[in-house]
């Protein structure tokens, strides 16, 4: 470290910044000047005038001096200390829960203090709960003229302390003289109009009039778009990094082999749709090449994507190569397992299952056969992926839905295909229509394919939205469907609550339509089962031993029942709507006409009324994530169920989507014309979290 560049320094070198200090530091990711410089607020509070209290509003922050007028200690629920301060136009309470006797005994009547606070309704009137407070003589040195910034801070951290160590690190590397390097090219500020990097972060960190709060909040000021823009770029850069050393590496190239390809398909008992032969050319001019593939396969719910993975498996396994194949859940490595299975029957090749409840003789058999070569295809949960598993010849890994995994886990995958210098090609299959500008930023280091046409014969499925009021009508219908030896599923969904009151809720309901539909068989599957109580619960479904099927979202994903043809979602509004058309997809699989129903809670909210709505209008999965993005922000659509989604300082998917659309053109231009930048800028945002980019 060379004190040429004073952000490379550690934050020791601040005065009042010691072991302690550093430490909690750290937790907020902050380790030298440089994350100090980037450690933005999150909000701005307007000490700038002093606001009467006749004007204040509930809701508003504002800044405020009076003269106290008497303090009282309220014994009722928690304790409270109350202090009521006037001016010449009110009066206004000051409440603090937590408090000293010291506290108590400098507040005393007759003595002026300026506070600064949120204003509610309280007891008796208006109030504040925990002002930042200050005894003075007079109002004088109370108001600043800038705008005061509030950061994210960690325990035993203060604002205060936080805000004069920011203060130090600005003056020693934005001072006068100092220089901090801009990595974006002046050209691509003016053509954007960004301001460069010292000017924007000058302004964050010390917004001056005539800049409002209320303007910062809305995140349009350009000093916050060109940090947010930079930090979408580094992302970009770090995945397409990834993606460059990933290709750099050799991979096995397999051979085509016409003729049994041909008779692979011909023996299938469907005909392929062109969309289908698209992909797969496009699958195999990948694999003829030197370079691993990474390509993306998205194609919407029944699309026949997991036939597109046999035939890549085939042209693997033709090649003399094992395939791993991953799947987020048991129940859909099984059911790819019974696929597999069937299609590769009249092979040689060798198909086992790998999944953690697999233990013993069993598992060690398995591990073995890989290890040896003896198995050529294994099926699995990330558990194929673990220290103890080894391929002898690892040559294809194909994931589904891959966005229950993270982009951390999608990365330790190809590390973990490396057997004797060769990299594993990869395949990765979503039903889960990504919007473009998402797949831009969450996909950047994988080639997409789409499968955008549905095999003939896929029937629409209806959709009607139904208040719960009508669930006793709902439940007469399930008795009229099961006479005509059709079968059903129910959905319950809770996703705020835990697992654990989503599966007893349930089992509740499973309880209650088996008491009101005496005559009908009922089954019930939930996360919490064990994996064989499930799967026999499903098998039981499937082979139309059970007439209704009541289940939590696990069966969300790939589950194959083409006589069940109805299905009612409970509350819907709580989903998204991609997963809610995940689990209409499964139904209308087979050749009759089929049904799924919306349960809601009323009343429903404008946003929840016209995403409901979306779902009855279309039955394309792009189109409903378009939609739905535009309704909710990306940030919902991909959803806090993934493990791995990207994690930002300061850019908020929600707010900053319109910038996405920026970042591809940019990041070609700076790979171009200013390679050397790449390492530097992805240092500056993803520096010291472990992530991607040196995975």
């Amino acid at each position: 470290m060379h004190s040429a560049d004073p952000q490379q320094l550690p934050v020791t070198v601040l005065t009042g910044i010691g072991s302690q200090t550093a430490e909690r530091l750290q937790k907020l990711g902050i380790q030298t000047l440089q994350d100090l410089l980037f450690h933005l607020p999150l909000r701005y509070q307007d000490r700038s005038r002093i606001t009467p209290i006749a004007d204040l509003r509930v809701g508003s922050s504002a800044l405020v001096c009076g003269t106290i007028e008497f303090i009282d200690t309220i014994q009722r629920g928690r304790n409270s200390l109350i202090c009521r301060i006037s001016d010449a136009s009110g009066a206004l309470s000051l409440r603090f829960f937590h408090f000293s006797a010291y506290q108590s005994q400098r507040f005393k009547p007759g003595i002026m203090i300026g506070c600064y606070g949120e204003l509610r309704y309280g007891y008796s009137g208006l109030e504040m709960v925990h002002p930042d407070y200050k005894i003075v003589t007079d109002s004088a040195g109370l108001t600043e003229a800038n705008l005061t910034p509030v950061y994210p801070l960690t325990e035993g951290l203060g604002q205060n302390s936080l805000r004069k160590m920011i203060n130090q690190a600005i003056s020693l590397c934005l001072g006068n003289e100092a220089t901090i390097t801009d990595y974006l090219p002046a050209t691509l500020l003016k053509h954007h109009g960004f301001p460069n990097l010292k000017e924007a972060l000058l302004t964050l960190h010390n917004p001056t009039p005539p800049l409002s709060a209320a303007l910062l909040d809305t995140g349009k000021l350009p000093a916050l778009q060109r940090l947010v823009f930079e930090e979408f770029l580094a992302h970009h850069l770090a995945l397409q990094q990834g993606k460059q050393n990933y290709k750099y590496g050799q991979s096995p190239v397999f051979n085509s082999h016409p003729i049994s390809k041909q008779l692979f398909i011909d023996n299938l008992s469907f005909t392929l749709t062109q969309a289908q032969l698209r992909v797969i050319s496009e699958i195999e001019a990948d694999c003829s090449q030197t370079r691993p593939m990474l390509r993306l396969l998205q194609g919407d719910v029944g699309s026949g994507k997991t036939v597109v993975a046999a035939l890549s498996a085939f042209l693997a396994l033709t090649t003399g190569y094992q395939v791993a194949i991953m799947a987020p859940t048991e129940l859909l490595a099984e059911q790819h397992l019974q696929n597999f299975s069937r299609w590769f029957a009249a092979s040689e090749y060798r198909i086992e299952f790998l999944s953690g409840q697999l233990k013993g003789k069993a598992r060690q058999a398995v591990l073995e056969g890989l290890n040896s070569g003896e198995i050529n295809i294994v099926i699995g949960t990330h558990a194929l992926f673990q220290e103890c598993v080894n391929y002898q010849k690892l040559g294809l890994i194909i994931i589904d839905e891959q966005h229950r995994f993270g982009v951390n886990q999608r990365l330790a995958l190809r590390e973990k295909g490396q057997i004797s210098g060769l990299r594993p090609h990869q395949l990765i299959m979503t039903a889960t229509p990504i919007p473009r500008t998402l797949a831009m930023l969450n996909y950047s280091d994988l080639d997409i394919s789409i499968i955008d046409e549905l095999p003939p014969g896929r029937k629409p499925v209806k959709t009607s939205v139904i208040p719960a009021e009508r669930r006793a009508e709902v439940i007469q219908r399930i008795s009229h469907w099961v006479n005509q030896k059709r079968q059903v599923y129910w959905v319950c969904t809770l996703i705020e609550e835990s697992e654990l009151i989503q599966c007893e809720a349930a089992e509740k309901t499973a309880a209650y339509l088996a008491q009101a539909l005496p005559e009908i068989r009922v089954g019930l599957v939930h996360g919490r089962m064990k994996a064989g109580e499930k799967d026999s619960a499903m098998q039981a479904f499937k082979s139309a031993q059970c007439d209704l099927l009541v289940a939590t979202t696990v069966i969300e994903v790939g589950v194959d029942v083409p006589n069940a043809s109805l299905m009612i979602i409970e509350n819907p509004e709580r989903l998204g709507l991609s997963q809610l058309h995940q689990l209409r997809g499964r139904v209308g699989r087979g050749d009759q006409d089929s049904y799924c129903l919306l349960l809601y809670q009323s009343p429903l909210s404008t946003v929840g009324k016209q995403r409901l709505a979306i779902l009855k209008e279309s039955n394309d999965g792009f189109v409903i994530a378009e939609k739905d993005m535009e309704l909710r922000g990306p940030g919902e659509v991909m959803g806090t169920r993934q493990t791995g989604q990207i994690q930002f300082k300061i850019a908020d998917l929600n707010r900053d989507s319109h910038i996405l659309e920026l970042i591809a053109p940019a990041a070609n231009l700076i790979l171009l014309e200013h390679p050397e930048a790449v390492p530097a800028l992805i240092q500056r945002w993803l520096g010291h979290s472990h992530h991607y980019a040196e995975v």
